[in-house]
């Protein structure tokens, strides 16, 4: 597939409702980055057919990149990674009784499904790694990316006050 203005597009999906107030940090980065971006839940458990469906049309769709957070047995990245050939990052969202392990463990694929798989609750690093797939296509964004970055380094002291 060639990147291009037409597919520059972020999906940002989850297993469920709960998962929003994780997933909303990678929302927060693609506004800053003013990256076009849909938000939607697909769970792969309850909607199997959405999910499919989202999976197998997403390229089409517009798509460069799918960031799926899930929480408990987290299957929704894997499956949407093994349906289509985007980039898609999985952010395991935290769960009540194992503190988010389970979901961790889940987003680990067999060979041959590749996945990028995030820290526990790390939706905002799902956003920059979406934005820095972005900025190897679209200059304005690698130089806002660039800037941003320089900004984060410029904040941190050299010595503790």
């Amino acid at each position: 597939m060639k990147f291009n203005k037409q597919n520059n597009k972020v999906a940002v999906v989850m297993g469920s409702q709960s998962d929003f107030k994780v997933m909303k940090e990678a929302v927060k980065i693609l506004k800053e980055f003013k990256i076009k971006h849909e938000v939607s839940i697909v769970s792969a458990h309850r909607t199997p057919k959405r999910m499919y469906d989202f999976a197998t049309s997403a390229e089409d769709n517009g798509f460069a990149v799918i960031i799926a957070g899930a929480g408990m047995a987290a299957h929704l990245p894997g499956m949407i990674a093994s349906l289509t050939s985007l980039p898609t990052v999985a952010v395991p969202c935290e769960s009540k009784k194992l503190k988010g392990l389970d979901s961790l463990l889940s987003c680990h694929m067999p060979n041959g499904i590749p996945l990028a798989v995030m820290p526990i609750n790390g939706a905002m690093n799902a956003g920059l790694y979406a934005v820095s797939i972005i900025a190897t296509f679209d200059q304005r964004v690698k130089t806002a990316l660039n800037r941003w970055k320089l900004k984060q380094t410029k904040s941190v002291k050299k010595k503790p006050k």
